[in-house]
Formats: C-alpha cells, structure tokens, sequence
C-alpha cells in the first residue's frame, strides 16, 4: 500500500451542457497530481462536444496517489480576465479507485463556482475516469448513445435532486500534549551558559487543517509541547463533497529551514457521516437510520510516525510522519471538535473558542488510570547479535524509556544477549525466569467505545469461521445436505449474533458526544438489517454458491461497522532494542487487549498467548529486500483499569510473579589486582547496568507497602550461562602459532606472542588447550591448508598489529603466522557445563572496557568486572507502587528529572518452577512452485525449521522447484515453560523458512510460511496430523507451497510414537500421514517446443524434453532442427507410475528442456514446474462394443422436401426485389452494418436489420480467454519455459515455450488386467502446414496518446514470422480512437510462424515511431484446436452478399471434419432439408421457421450443415477485443483493438472473397438556408430621438466547420422585425448511416495533417445588433441538429421557448431530421442564457433545404443574394424607409428620422418665427412709419 507502483489514469471528457453564459468559447482543463491537459476550444456553444481523452502517467504509493485531487474547470477562452471561469469540479483520486472496474463511467458533473457557492449550478460536464494500476483490466470509455433528452440528473455522482449547497467545517482546536522534540538544543545551550534562562521545549507546533485542497493553520505556539490553541479553524465548501478524507498535522515551525511534520491524521468523511435517506446527504448505501452530517468529537487523535528520538541528522523516517506508511511510533495528540453547518460560508477562517466552550470540554478530559501488563515468554529468531536486546513496551508516551517527561516505570525488560540456537537463528536465553513489564498510564474511560467495537469483531470472526467450515466441506465435496446444515448452522449463529446488546455508556463514568449516539444508532440498524436479511436467506435460500455469495455481502457490511473513529487510546507498542537502537516494532490496537467483564466484549488477545513478529520500521522490508524476522515474540498482553489488576492476576496462573531490586558491583585489574579504586575505575563501586547512577545495597529501601524477602545474592547475567559453543553439536576450535624475526631475511623464532587467536590477542598454547567435559576430541590438531598460505601453512606480513597477511614470503616481512584446528563433538549440555564455570567464577563478568561486551570467561585483555545482584521484594499491598527510595534520600524524583539517571532499579520476573519437555516432529514431504534463485531458472531448496529456541535444517534437494524431501525432522527434549493445557489450546508457531543452497556465499532467501502443530499431551493419541499446503511468501509475493504436518508430545514417560523409517541418516514421512498411492496413468502430449532464446550464443535447435512425475522419468525424443520442424515425431509419452489417490497431494510435473549440442553437452536451457495435474484428470476410456444394429434399425424417413417450398419463397423474394437499385443496396448494407447491428448501435444500420440479416458474435475481450473456448487448450496447452532468477519486476526469464498437454486417470492395481484405451489418439500431423492468414483490423479505441497535443497519429503494423505489412503511408492523424477497417493477407507456415503480432505505433515526422501497444495471438493453438476457430461461422450459408461464405470448405465438409475428430458417426442426409448427427435428427424446417428468406443464401443441404454446426460449441463469426500493451509499461493497458483473423490452410483449398472492411466514405451534401425574416428581436439600443431600436443582422455555421456566415444589416428595427431575403450555403461531407458529419480541417496553422471528426450536424444560428463604434451585442442564438430538430412554427406569434428540448423541464417536443424531410420552413426561437435561465430574445423565419452535392451543382444557388440567385430566386428584401445607416445618407435621416419625429415641432417653430419677424418687424417700423404719417399730417 506504501511502495510505488505505476499507475495511469485515464480521463475521457465528452460534452457538457447548459454552460452558464452567452455566445460562450468553452474549453475543459483536467488537473490531476500536478499535470494539466486541456481540450479544444468550442466556438460559440453553450452545449459543446468535447470527446477527448486525457493519459496521465504516475509512479507513486497508492496511499499517496489516492489522496491527491482531480479536478475539472470549464473555461470561456474569450475572456482573459481572472473571471473566465465558468464552473468547476473535483473528487480525489480515491473515489474514482473504490468503483466498480476502478472507474466512472459516463457520469455527469454538477459544475459549480468555488468561490460563489450560493450562485447553484454553472452547467454540466460529462466525463469518465478510469485508475488504472499493474494488472488492471481498462473498461471501456466509449460514449452511450444519448439523444438530449437525457436524464442527467439520474446519472450525477450524486442521486437525484441533491444540489450543492454552501457549508463550513467547524474543527474547535483546543490543545495537543506528547508533542516531541523537533529542534536543536545548541542555541538553548548556549543562553544557558550566558544568560542562564529556563529551559524550553525545543518544538514549535502549530495544527493543519486540510480538506479537498484547503488548508487551513493555526497560531504557531512556540517553545511548547503541550500547546493549548483553543482556535476555530472555519473552512467553506460545496456539501455533499466528492472528497473522502479530513487530514489533521501538526507542524513545527522553523525559523530557517522548511518546517517540519510532527505527524498526521487522516479521517475518513464516511466514519463521521451517514448518507441515510435525508435530503441533505447522498445515498450511497442503504441505512435505515437518518443521516447525519460530519461531526466528530470533542475528542482525542492520536498521531503516529517516526520515532520520537531526536537527532540532528536527517530523519530516514520522516515520510512516515506525512502518513505514507505505518507510522512506527506515537507522536502526540490533539483534542478537536468538528461540525458541520450548512447553507453559509465562513465569515472569517480562524477566531478564538469562547471560553464557555472551553470549559465545557473539560468533562471529556478526564483521565483515569489504566495498567498495561506484558509477559514476555519467549523470543526467538532475533537477528541482532552485536549487543545485548531488550523489549520495551508502551502506551501512548508512557513507557517510553527514552522519554525524559515521562515517569520511569518497568516497561522494558532486561538487557540480554542473544544465544545461538546451534542451528540457525539466535534466542533470548530466559529460561525459567520469564520478563514481565508493566506501565501505568493515565487516558479517558472510553471502554464503551472499544467494547462495542469488540463485539462486532467477535461476530466477525464468529462468521468467518463458521464459513472457513462450509468452503472446507463445498471443497472435500460433502453430500449437500450436510453442506446445508453447516451452512443453516451459521445462518443461525449469525441471527443470535446480531442481536446482541451493544455496550451501553455508563452515567458518571463515560462522556458520550454527538457521534457516539448517532454511530450506535447506525450500528444497532444495520446489525438489525443484517440479522432480518439471514433470517431470510435461511428460509429461502436454495442454492449453497448463491447464499455464500450473501453471506460475503453480510461479511463486508459487518467490517464496514468495525471500525471505530473516535478511538482515543493510543495503541500498543512494542520496540526491540539493542544497544541504545531501535531495532523492530509491533503495534496493536488497544482495544485488541482492553479487558472488559463481559466476555463477549474483552479484547480478543486479552491475557492471551499470542505470537508477535515484529517489522523493520518505514519501508526498510521493501526497498532493502530484507528477509530477516528481526525477531519473533511470545507474549501475554492485558489493559485495563488499575482496581481490574487482580484480573490479570487471576489470568496468570502459570509461573509466579516476583519484583527484584537490582544493582551492579563493578572492579577494574590493577597491576593485575581486581580493586574499586584507581584511576580507570570510571564508574561507582555498585551502580545500574550502564554506570550512570549509584546503587548500594545498602541505600535500597523498600516502597511502602512492600517488604524484603531474602537477601542479595549473584544473579548472573542469563546470556552468561552459555559459551560461544553452546547450541553446537560439533565445534571447531582453532589457534594461530605466530613466529617473527628480528631483521629482514633473518631466521624464523617464535614470537613474543607465540599463541594467539583470529584477532591477534595471546591465549593458551596448542597443548594447553585442555579438552572441556562434555565434549570429545574428533581428530588431532591440523594445520589449515584451505586459505590464502603457501604449503606449510604460513601466511606472512610485516607488523602483526597491522595485519595483511599474504602467502608468499618476501625479504621484507618480520611476521608470519598458520592455523591450527581440532574439531571436537558435543557429548553433554553445555549449558550446564557454562552455569559451572560462571558459579566457580561467582558471577563475574568480563571486559576490556566497561562499554564493550562481557563475557564469562576471563581473559588476558580483560580490564574490568562486574557481576549482578539481586534480592527479592514481595507486596504486602497489591496496589503498592513497587519505586524505590534511596536510604540517602536520593529518590526516583531526582533520579527522572535527570536524563543521565533514568535507569529502573526493579524488574518483574515470572517464576517457572516446572519445565516439561516436549518432542516435535516436522513431517516435510514436498513443494511446489518456488522461486528459482539460480541462473538456470532452478533452485536448490531446503527449509529451515524454527521452534521456538530450536531449530533444524531439511536435506538440500538440488535442481528443482517442486522438491520432495520426504523427511521428518525431530526435534528432542524442547523445554516449554507453562501448564500444557495451555500449549494445547494456544500451541506456539512454527516457522518454515525456504533457502537456494549456494555453493559459495550466503543461502538465497526464497519464502517464509508458518503453521502450528497439533499437540498430543498423551502420547498414544491415536489422532492424526494431516499434510496440508501451507502458502509461502517473500516480500508479499506468492513463492509457492510447502507440503507439511506437524506434531508435538508432551514427553509424560510413557512411550512415544515409533519413529519414522530412515533413508540412510534421514527419517522419512511414516505411513499414515504420507499420502495414500494409487497405480496412475500419465499420458503425456510432447507437441513441440517454441520461440526458443539463444543459450549461451548458441540457438537452441536440438532440444528434448524431461518430464519428471512422482520421482519418474521419461525423456522425449530429439527434434533434428526446430528451424524445419519444431514439433516432435514421436509426441505420445505414458507413465506408469504410483502417485497419491487424494487430489489435494497431487504431485507437480517437472519439465526440463536440454538442448542436444557437440560433444555430447545437453546443457538445461527452459524449465517449466506444472504445480498439479488435477486439470488434466479424465475417467478412464474402456473400450465399448458399437451396436451395429443400431444403424439398421434407424428409420428411413419419408420426410417433407421443405427446401423446395423454402426455394420458391426466395425465387418471389429475387422477382420482388429485382426491381430495387442495386446501389442503394450496396451503400446503405455493408460489413459495417453487420458490425453496428452487433454492438446495438441500431441507428446506423437500419436497412440491414429491417432485412432481418445475421450479426456477429462481439467479444469484450480476447477470444481465446471466452469461457467457452478455455484458451483453445483442448488439444494443447501453451508451458512458459523459463530460466534465470525470479526477480519481483522482471519478466526477462521467460525464454521459449513448450506445447503440450496431459491426461490423468487410475489404472487398474492388478498389473495382469487390461489398461484403458489411451485417450491422446487421432493426433493431426506434426508436418508444417502453409495457410493464408487475414486479418482483419476494425478499430481502436483508448489508445495512450503519444503527442504533446494529448492525441497520437496510429498507424498498423502486422508482423508473421518474417512478413511484415504497414500502413504508414495511411496513417491516422490526431487521433485516439481511430477506425482502420483494414484486411492483411499473408502467407505463413503454422508452426514455424505462429505469433501474430499486431501493434499500433504513433507516426512521427522526424524521430523514429513510438509503438503505442501491441497485442500477439498464437495462431497454432487456434489451429489446432477442435472449436474450429480457423473462421468464423456465419449465421447463414450465403452465396452473394455482405455475408457471403468465404471459408474453403463448404459446411458440409466441415460438419464431417468435426464428427471425425470428436468421435462421431458420420452425418447421415436424408434428401436435402434431413441430416442425422449422432443420435439426432435436424430438419431444415425447424431452423428456418419464422425466418425471412434471403436472396443471398445458397443450397438447403449447405444451409441445413451450416445450421447444425451452429448448435456444437465451435467458433462463430465474430469480432475480437483486444488489449494492447507497450513494453516500456508491461502491465499497464494501452488501449484496445477490436479485429478479427481467419485462417485458410492450402491444402484444403483456395478461401472465398474476403469481407469488405474499409470505413464508410461520406456523402457530400449542400445545406442552404434562407433567412427570410425576424419578429420580436429585443431592441437593445436607443436612437439619438430616444427611440428603441436595434441593427439586426443573422450569423449561421455548422458547429465544427465553424465557417460563418451572415446576412446583410436591417437596420434600425424599431418593432423587433427584420427583413432579409438572404441565403447560407454550407456545403458539408455526411454520413447517413452513422448520422454524423465528418469535418476535416487542421488544428493550428502549423499542423501538419488535417483532423479527422465525426460531429453532430448542428447548425448554429445566431441574431445580433450591429454597432459601428463598439462590439456588436448579442442578442439570441438557436442550436438545431439537423438530424433531430424541433419542428418550426408556421407563424410567429405560436413560435415561443416550448418549441426547445430543456434538460430541467423535459417533455415531449415534435423533432423531425431534415436529412428525412430534406426542406423546412418556419419560425424557431432565439434566446439567450447568459443569466442561466433560457429568455426569448427573437425569432427567425427560415428555409433549410439539403440537397447533394451532385444535385447542387446540378441547381446551383449563390450566397446571400448573388448570382446565380436561383432556387429560389432572392428579390431585395422589402424593409421600410427608416431601415438605412443613419451617417450615410443625410437627407434620408432627416427625411424619415428627423422630420417624422419633430415635424410639428419645426412647423410650430417655423410659425412662431415669422410671427416673431413680424413683431420685429412691426417694431421696428412702426415708429418711422408713425413719424411719417405725423410729419405728413395724414
């Protein structure tokens, strides 16, 4: 779950709809994991076709992969501003992962804004994803056929209904304690000495809050690891959230550098919510509970990661802390709280928790006290040997010895140094004396919790091993009824289970939250449910398969339940230490061993024996391919509250249970004197075991409550009981005799060290060495010759001290030296031979220094000493604390605030006065299926067995994969501390390890397995071990299967067993246990071999074959050259042999290829281990006497001629159709049709289903993995021979393969009795036979892009044997999905050329061809098969047509080829519409009954053959899905091929025509459309006069061609209506059976190649206002496809938005294809959408006629209105006088604008000047003139 895989994720973006916005350019970018693709721009469409797929290639952990997000944004390309997001989505990578197939599949997307979730929906988009991994088979992304009615709201992620809605996370941050150092001390160390402040806690955390790609953090708390925040983190978004995890981390900041990940903690949204039916949730599973939104807490998280120990390096763990990985150790907790609020977005992210709030969450911060107990019994396999081990035990903090801020207390036990076991592995020497540790600790009492998730897991188990039982019994095929009880048994046990009372929280004692209440009330219902569904199945159930398959369903609903989130105890650890180093881990769940009064709720190893292996921490296992069990651990674990202590007690009542007081006396050699004073005395005379604290005897008092119980006495280090000899049988002792000379060239003396060891350090002499009791001498002393020396022995140098010996003597050299050996045999333990040396020692130990390895022995180097004391403490008080008090008043307290003084000074050991002694004996009979280790693709195995601190070795089988070892090992005298009755019920584990012996070097590890014995306390038990298949595995790979039984005896006195029959020095398996054996027939097919690699330079073109069975072996002959004829002349092989009667023993076969070459060599070049022959057994064939009468007494049929009423129907049928034309027949039927009438793609091959003609058989995979045809490997099967090593990601051993097959069946056991017929007989020939191969290449679909554009240019090739054929030259450019429809024919010779290779590569202009995938089919097995799977049978013999017949044979001789090779009588005809076959009789009749004729179809006696081989399980016509896979990504698919191969051998004849695949060519087509008018366009603009008006004009495209065109400008409508008179012409390239357009036109200006697609016909029309000085407005647009288009309005005023399909308010709507109609004419709607909803903004009258090409050349038409205006001929539209451009024509403008608006105002003013001019004019004439007439007098 945590190493890097590859991965690749597949996203396919098909369309979106009802995108908010008008006259939008929408474009879809896909982010995923840091990589962005985008899709092509859409002109102008709110409704675009995307139907683009998207790779992206990733090597990442699934953890960390799972996590990240992918996410969809539709953009408006036009607008380049920060706003031109239109909408968005995003999931993680997880929720794609956890569907069925690892995909979604044409899902719709609710698009939304992110930052305005109140705004609702944005649109929606249409997409599939696919994750796919190693292995993973790719679904199919192809688009559904969809009209727009789709129903999108039915197919969201989410069900119907459910919108986004605001929402916030509430996380209440209050505190975090246990947080570990993360800072150097350096600069603290350095104000110390300066300034002399307080110390400070050397971390700076602050807390994370992240969900769906949010983050959020709080305040940074410096210098603290007990932060108290008391923050609220508020984080907004769209509820329901496709996201699956809250992560929580703690950080520490740093100043400088990056800061740092304390821990992390990922909580699943699905633990905290539930779906339920309301509303507000989605309804992923059924519940009869209401959901509940996320709420979690108040409550305690526990983080985990890396251990805790700071040090200035880097951490080589630190991933662990990001939470790739199980974390190894606990790093701290953090109190939170978190709800969920709805319909409202944070107003700010982060504020202060009120203190009310504060204080209200104190009640869940109470603590009680709990006590963890753990003895340890035993430890075995420890694999570090360099210092002395001890185990520490934690909870949480406590017990963390390393931990300065925790009180000590006796968690970890007593450091020990590993004992070999004499054998293999090393031991914990404890013996008697087992360790117990215990920690108090302090956490909240949430028992209700953990007792309750007890519970379930008892269910749990309950059910999985009441159906461990039924699988047992469905498998050793127990009659049904017995079955059926088993099964109603556990239906039963199952209903009584559920319903149980879950633990109920006790008032006072537990603090219950909100969660607490809704997770029980989720439990109780779906434990009800399960309960009521079994009562159900028990009644009802009638099939055992089929119940089973619901009681897996019950399993996985009881496991979703176990899972308990707010689970505050931190889990329990245990570390293994060696020296001041963590070595391996184990965590356990606390609720696995919390003890509860109810026995239905304690944890399941509560003060349980169980067996622990401990990890390497981090993913050291994978990455460093570290084999080794670090150690393997018997241990009792018990939790619980400290006043339930008296319970572990009474649990423990083996042994007894005693504290000590410890110290050390240490003394140091003076002068040779042993003293405790001097200058190198470097540590008190009695203090700890590391010198770090004074200790006296007589300074230790006793706590309160306990008391003295004998006085100190030596207790030696338990190590110190065994020499380096101990656990040998036979031992090698060696010595070096060391001469020197005094000047170079000089005479040889002895040295001054005449004695020494390895190391050069003086010891006794050769004859001093005195020979210890216990052991004999084997031989005398001998001087050893094996190394690097000359032929005395020496080896020389020129300084002893330095070292680099050499066996040539040169001038220069002063030293020389040679060893000396005696082997000598163990006659008597040695461990008590060593507990007499260290007695007569009294207990001292010995070192050069106090920091280095003690030993029991002194020695001459030796410098220091010390020996253990211990003295006895018994409890007078059960509930005593068991610290000491210094007499000098120096206590623990002062002691722990002190790092150098955190030492324990007690232990607590278990007393095992009684040892019983055991013996176990290992039956080992064989394998199969292991790893080959070795360059020849073998191995040479043996196992190693390890019981407890024994263990043995099994015989080296050499060469094989499958050994039989046949060998029982015993293991005597085993000593087991503990009462018997307990090692019966809980026996220890026996551990089966698996190595390749190498001659030189360490033994390869090849797997691990364990098992357990079955124990007999009485040795005349008259059970039996059954030798059962034990799985083995290396680094989580299977490494096949060890064939094993076990046994262990309590040695009472009596007498055992007899001990099994020996083989010379080994035992073998005894009978009883051994398989029982049967006289077997083995037939053997050596077919031939193939495809064979070069060996050693040399082609392999020789070869036989070994086949090895039950320690039998037969060799084939020798094919002369496999390059003429790789197949053999004699392939029929028979064993005679005994093999084992109970299939579950069947032995493996062994195949081994030699190769013959000069000089006699026959060196192995394949093998192949066949693990079992169970699918190859057949009852035995005796041979039966045919009943020749049988055939006389068949009747002799006067039957009706029905063929020839048949011939008549079709001669009327000819008569009738005679008269149709035969190109329409031939464009609109084609193969293509017969394709898409098989997939149900109807719409596209109408006339070919209306004649009712045969489809083919279409394969979603490959055809030879179809249930049907087993891989063809009825005749033959395909054997991978391989050779070199197994590696985990290397495939490169597969060197050749072997064909062939087997038969199994008994024999009779009297050898005089007849055997049966061979059942291999009839075989075809071995000759080569020369065929004509097509192949026949379809299409391809989701191939891997191979071009930076996200698309690739595929082109074929097809390779057999040395033929090649490409289409390069034809290549498809742009493309993923691209359709070749193209026929290979070649010549090839089967077997010499039987791999076709079909392969798609990517063309590339000026580097080489990528390949893109490939896919090989072996034409041989498809030969040779009897399926008959060379051609495809049709439906119908055909004469003429699109399913003409095109095999070599008539059916008629195929029927009788079949009959033949199946064993059949020959068919017998009866006139031409009768055959019999068989037993049965087939009348023509019956087969076409209810059929219409068909003009194609060929003589009835043909027809009626073809019809009865129709019935037999033989190859039908057909099209195959093939994956395709690229070598650069092995196991990854790159796509799929759909194709099809026929196969026509020479020798029967020439083949038929062959179908006619290329891809449809396009009809080309003219679509004309006149804009006549617009009624009730909105008027956008206002004149100068104040007038609404608008300048229209009409703009049209078909989308994809994206060529507008537009009308002239009426201008200043001023009632919405315009005139126009105007003609489109859009000429277009149409499919009409797939009723698609085909556009071809570039990308970009620099493409190469024009881009192939197949679109919709939509035409796009649009109405706009014209501006001169600004950008035109947009004013409507109207979306038609041509092929389902609304049906116009014959006037205006009935033209309104009902006439236009809307997903949100669907209903019936009259659509008509104008390809059907070919003219229409009327009025369609225009509306804009921009605001989101659909308003009407015009309306436009046009005509749409769609002729041919031909036919518009024919009727030619101009655009707009020039020439040739014809069809129909445009007159100049009829617009009124104020429709003109204003600024043109000035006169005009103050004709009909001016003067018809303000006429009256300038005739008004026209009257009232001259009125005006004659008042001035009357003014200013009036006094002259009256001055006049006065001066005149008149």
């Amino acid at each position: 779950m945590y190493f890097s895989l590859s991965f690749q994720i597949r996203v396919k973006v098909i369309e979106a709809r009802q995108l908010q916005g008008a006259n939008i350019q929408p474009v879809t970018r896909v982010t995923c994991f840091n990589q962005m693709k985008q899709t092509r721009v859409k002109k102008s469409t709110n409704s675009p076709c995307f139907n683009e797929s998207f790779f992206f290639n990733f090597h990442s952990s699934p953890a960390e992969l799972f996590d990240e997000i992918i996410e969809f944004k539709v953009f408006n390309s036009r607008k380049l501003r920060s706003d031109a997001l239109i909408g968005s989505f995003k999931c993680d990578v997880g929720l794609v992962y956890d569907e069925n197939q690892h995909a979604l599949l044409n899902k719709w997307l609710l698009l939304s804004d992110p930052d305005d979730t109140m705004s609702g929906a944005k649109g929606y988009l249409k997409m599939s994803a696919v994750v796919l991994g190693p292995g993973d088979e790719a679904p199919s992304m192809k688009t559904d056929n969809q009209d727009d009615s789709e129903d999108i709201e039915s197919n969201l992620l989410r069900p119907a209904g459910v919108q986004l809605r605001p929402a916030t996370f509430t996380l209440r941050l209050y505190r975090a304690e246990d947080i570990p150092r993360m800072d150097s001390a350096f600069m603290e160390g350095v104000k110390k000495i300066f300034g002399g402040e307080e110390q400070k806690e050397l971390v700076d955390p602050y807390f994370v809050f992240s969900f769906a790609g949010k983050d959020l953090q709080s305040k940074i708390m410096y210098c603290s690891d007990h932060p108290e925040w008391n923050q609220e983190l508020r984080l907004g978004l769209q509820f329901p959230s496709m996201c699956e995890r809250i992560k929580f981390m703690i950080k520490d900041w740093d100043r400088l550098s990056e800061d740092d990940t304390i821990g992390t903690f990922l909580l699943p949204i699905s633990l905290i919510s539930s779906s339920g039916d309301t509303e507000l949730c989605l309804k992923f599973y059924l519940s009869r509970t209401l959901g509940y939104l996320p709420t979690f807490g108040p409550c305690y998280i526990n983080f985990y990661g890396s251990t805790r120990e700071y040090s200035d390096l880097p951490d080589e763990y630190d991933d662990l802390n990001l939470g790739k990985g199980e974390g190894v150790a606990y790093r701290g907790r953090a109190l939170v709280e978190l709800k969920t609020e709805l319909g409202e977005l944070p107003e700010s992210p982060i504020d202060d928790i009120h203190q009310d709030d504060i204080l209200r969450v104190q009640k869940f911060m109470r603590r009680r006290k709990y006590r963890l107990h753990a003895a340890f019994l035993n430890a075995t396999m420890v694999n570090s040997i360099d210092a002395p081990v001890e185990f520490e035990v934690s909870i949480g903090n406590y017990g963390n010895k390393l931990d300065e801020n925790v009180p000590p207390c006796a968690s970890s036990t007593q450091p020990t140094n590993a004992v070999f076991d004499g054998c293999s592995y090393y031991f914990l020497p404890w013996g008697g004396t087992k360790p117990c540790v215990v920690v108090d600790s302090s956490w909240e009492d949430i028992s209700f919790r953990l007792e309750a998730l007890n519970l379930i897991l008892r269910i749990i188990d309950s059910l999985d091993s009441n159906m461990e039982r039924v699988k047992i019994g469905i498998k050793a095929k127990l009659p049904v009824p017995e079955v059926a009880q088993l099964l109603i048994s556990l239906l039963d046990q199952l209903v009584q289970d559920c319903k149980k009372q879950l633990p109920a929280p006790i008032q006072g004692q537990h603090q219950t939250n909100e969660l607490d209440k809704l997770t029980t009330q989720y439990r109780r219902s779906e434990l009800d449910g399960i309960g009521e569904q079994a009562a159900k199945l028990r009644e009802n159930a009638t099939d055992i398969n089929e119940a089973m398959s619901e009681i897996e369903n019950f399993m996985a609903m009881l496991k979703n339940l176990a899972v308990e989130p707010q689970n505050s105890m931190p889990d329990v650890s245990i570390w293994m230490i060696s020296g001041d180093k963590r070595i391996a881990y184990f965590r356990i769940p606390a609720n696995e061993v919390i003890f509860s009064n109810n026995p239905n709720t304690i944890g399941r190893q509560c003060g349980k024996l169980q067996t622990v292996q401990l990890k390497f921490p981090g993913l050291k296992l994978e990455k460093d391919k570290k084999w080794e069990v670090p150690t393997l651990l018997q241990v009792r674990l018990w939790l619980g509250l400290q006043n339930q202590e008296a319970e572990w007690h009474k649990m423990q009542k083996e042994g007894e249970l005693a504290v000590f007081a410890e110290t050390y006396e240490n003394m140091v050699s003076i002068l040779g004197s042993w003293t405790t004073k001097g200058p190198t005395m470097s540590r008190p005379k009695f203090s700890d075991s590391q010198g770090k604290v004074s200790l006296p005897k007589d300074n230790f008092v006793p706590p309160p409550g306990w008391r003295w119980d004998s006085e100190w006495y030596v207790s030696p280090e338990l190590s110190m009981l065994f020499e380096k000899d101990a656990g040998h049988k036979k031992f090698i002792e060696d010595i070096y005799e060391c001469q020197s000379r005094g000047i170079p060239g000089g005479n040889w003396a002895q040295a001054s060290r005449p004695w020494s060891d390895v190391k050069g350090d003086e010891c006794p002499g050769r004859d001093d060495i005195k020979l210890t009791e216990g052991w004999k001498w084997d031989n005398d002393w001998q001087v050893d010759l094996s190394r690097a020396v000359d032929e005395e022995g020496w080896e020389y140098c020129v300084e002893a001290t330095i070292g680099g010996y050499g066996p040539v003597e040169k001038t220069y050299h002063l030293c020389r030296r040679r060893r000396w050996l005696r082997s000598r045999t163990l006659t008597m333990d040695t461990k008590k031979k060593a507990a007499q040396a260290a007695a007569a020692a009294d207990g001292w130990e010995y070192a050069p220094l106090f920091n280095m390895k003690f030993h029991a022995i002194e020695r001459t180097m030796d410098l220091v000493r010390r020996r253990r004391w211990h003295r006895k403490m018994v409890a007078d008080n059960p509930s005593a604390s068991c610290f000491f008090s210094m007499a000098s008043g120096v206590s623990m307290n002062f002691i722990s605030s002190n790092p150098e003084c955190r030492e324990l000074l007690f232990y607590l050991i278990i007393f095992f006065s009684e040892c019983y002694k055991y013996q176990l004996r290992v039956y080992l009979y064989q394998a199969r299926g292991l790893l080959a280790a070795d360059d020849t693709g073998l191995s040479d195995p043996f196992v190693q067995v390890s019981f407890l601190t024994r263990s043995m070795k099994s015989e080296t089988v050499e060469k094989s994969l499958c050994p039989t070892w046949d060998q029982t090992l015993i293991f005597e005298d085993i000593e087991i501390y503990g009462n018997p009755k307990s090692i019966e019920s809980q026996p220890p584990d026996i551990i089966l390890e698996l190595f390749d012996h190498d001659t030189f070097g360490k033994p390869e590890f090849l797997g691990r397995t364990k098992a357990q014995p079955m124990v007999k306390l009485d040795p005349s038990d008259a059970r039996t071990p059954v030798l059962q298949w034990y799985d083995i595995f290396r680094f989580n790979t299977e490494g096949g299967e060890l064939l094993a039984a076990f046994e262990l005896f309590l040695m009472t006195g009596k007498d055992l067993p007899f001990l099994p029959p020996k083989r010379g020095n080994l035992y073998l398996v005894p009978n009883g246990i051994r398989p029982v054996m049967q006289r077997t027939g083995v037939e053997v097919l050596c077919w031939g071999v193939r495809n064979m690699k070069k060996f050693q330079l040399g082609n392999v073109s020789s070869p036989s074959i070994e086949f090895e069975c039950g320690g039998n072996l037969l060799q084939s002959t020798v094919i002369k050259d496999t390059k003429k004829n790789p197949n053999y002349d004699e392939p029929l092989l028979f064993f005679d042999v005994m093999l084992p009667k109970d299939e579950l023993y069947m032995p493996p076969v062994n195949i081994r290829v030699r190769d013959h070459r000069q000089f006699g060599r026959k060196p192995t070049v394949g093998n192949y281990v066949l693990k079992s022959l169970e699918d190859f057994r057949i009852e035995p064939l005796y041979e039966v006497q045919d009943d020749d009468s049988e055939k006389l007494k068949f009747p002799q049929l006067d039957l009706p001629d029905v063929g020839t009423s048949v011939l008549q129907e079709v001669g009327e049928m000819k008569d009738a159709l005679i008269d149709e034309k035969e190109e329409l027949v031939d464009e609109e039927i084609d193969w293509w049709s017969k394709f898409y009438a098989s997939i149900g793609e109807t719409s596209k091959c109408k006339k070919y289903l209306e004649r009712g003609y045969d489809k083919i058989k279409i394969y979603k995979g490959e055809l030879e993995k179809s249930e049907t045809y087993n891989g063809f490997t009825d005749f033959c099967t395909t054997f991978a021979l391989c050779r070199g090593k197994d590696e985990d990601e290397d495939d490169t051993n597969i060197v050749g393969e072997f064909k062939g097959s087997f038969r199994v069946y008994p024999l009779p056991a009297d050898p005089a009795e007849p055997l049966p017929r061979k059942a291999l007989s009839a075989l075809p020939p071995s000759a080569p036979e020369e065929c004509i191969v097509r192949v026949y290449v379809i299409k391809a679909f989701d191939l891997q892009p191979n071009d930076s554009s996200g698309l690739a240019d595929p082109y074929l090739e097809v390779i057999l044997g040395d033929k090649k054929k490409s289409t390069r030259d034809e290549y498809i450019p742009n493309s993923i999905d691209p359709v070749f429809g193209k026929m290979f024919e070649l010549k090839a010779t089967i077997p010499l050329a039987k791999d076709l290779i079909v392969r798609i590569k990517d063309y590339d202009l000026i580097s080489a061809d990528d390949i893109i995938g490939e896919t090989v089919i072996d034409l041989e097995n498809r030969f040779l098969t009897k399926n008959m799977a060379l051609c495809g049978l049709p439906g119908s013999y055909c004469i003429s047509g699109v399913n003409q017949w095109r095999d070599s044979r008539k059916p008629k001789l195929l029927l009788e080829d079949y009959c033949q090779k199946h064993h059949m009588q020959v068919p017998m005809y009866y006139g031409n519409n009768s055959v019999k076959v068989g037993k049965t009789v087939h009348n023509l009749a019956n087969f076409e009954h209810n059929v219409r004729p068909n003009v194609n179809w060929g003589p009835p006696e043909e027809r009626l053959a073809l019809h009865v081989l129709n019935t037999f399980p033989i190859v039908k016509e057909h099209v195959e899905t093939r994956p395709i896979f690229n070598p650069l990504q092995p196991n990854i698919e790159q796509g799929k091929v759909q194709m099809f191969v026929d196969i026509f051998p020479k020798s029967v004849g020439e083949p038929g025509p062959p179908f006619v695949v290329e891809p449809r060519k396009p009809k080309g087509y003219v679509l004309r459309i006149v804009i006549w008018n617009t009624a009730d366009v909105v008027l956008e603009e206002e004149s100068i006069t104040g007038e609404a008006m608008s300048d229209i004009y009409v703009v049209g495209w078909m989308s994809g061609i994206d060529e507008k065109q537009k009308t002239d400008v009426h201008y200043r409508s001023l009632d919405g209506s315009g005139m126009f008179n105007w003609r489109f012409v859009f000429p277009l390239d149409y499919l009409p059976a797939e009723q698609s357009m085909v556009v071809k036109k570039k990308e970009h200006f620099w493409s190469l190649d024009e881009t192939e697609q197949h679109l919709a016909p939509i035409l796009m029309t649009q109405i706009w206002d014209n501006d001169k000085f600004s950008a035109d407005d947009f004013l409507g647009t109207l979306e038609l496809n041509l092929n389902n288009m609304p049906f116009p309005a014959k006037k205006a005023r009935s033209c309104d938005l009902s006439m236009i399909p809307d997903i949100n308010n669907p209903k019936d709507i009259k659509t008509v294809s104008l390809f059907e109609c070919k003219r229409l004419r009327g009025f369609w709607p225009c509306y804009n959408d921009e605001t989101g909803e659909k308003i009407l903004t015009g309306k436009v009258e046009m005509e749409l006629e769609l002729i041919p090409a031909t036919e518009a050349e024919e009727r030619p038409a101009g655009c707009g209105q020039d020439e040739p205006n014809m069809h129909p001929k445009l007159d100049p539209p009829k617009r009124p006088d104020t429709s003109f451009l204003w600024f043109a024509s000035p006169w005009k403008t103050f004709k009909h604008i001016i003067w018809r608006r303000y006429k009256w105002y300038f005739i008004g003013g026209l009257i009232l000047l001259i009125f005006i001019l004659l008042v001035v004019l009357f003014v200013y004439s009036f006094p002259g003139e009256i001055s006049r007439l006065i001066v005149n007098g008149k």
